[in-house]
């Protein structure tokens, strides 16, 4: 079991640097979102998220995905949009960008974070 995540975290560290963090706006993403055409991936932890959380993301915290993620669960992600994958500052959210596009999803990573996003006018979920 210990090798196994091992791997899997490797695995999933070692692609990190494929993918970069988008250069869209803020106010491009929500256009997007609003529009439709993509989603909202928040991969931070399970504390970070009940502390707060963008209406209408997807959790899917690394941890998660560093353990392996199986078809089954990536079916909570839609094939026909693109995911806007975000965490606190861009890292986590790069190498989750990175397992989801090795599973065939259209990513976008976004260096901005909940609290930025919410300064920016993401609404917040409501509890």
């Amino acid at each position: 079991m210990r090798f196994t995540f091992l791997l899997m975290f490797l695995m999933s560290t070692a692609v990190a640097g494929a993918a970069d963090h988008t250069k869209e706006s803020l106010p491009t993403v929500k256009k997007q979102l609003d529009d439709g055409k993509a989603v909202l991936v928040d991969v931070r932890e399970k504390s970070e998220w009940d502390d707060g959380h963008i209406d209408g993301a997807i959790f899917f915290p690394l941890s998660a995905i560093n353990v392996g993620v199986s078809k089954q669960e990536l079916t909570r992600l839609p094939q026909d949009k693109v995911l806007y994958v975000h965490c606190v500052v861009g890292k986590r959210a790069l190498t989750a960008g990175n397992v989801f596009e090795k599973h065939g999803y259209t990513i976008k990573v976004l260096k901005p974070g909940y609290k930025e996003m919410v300064a920016a006018g993401f609404p917040k979920a409501e509890e």
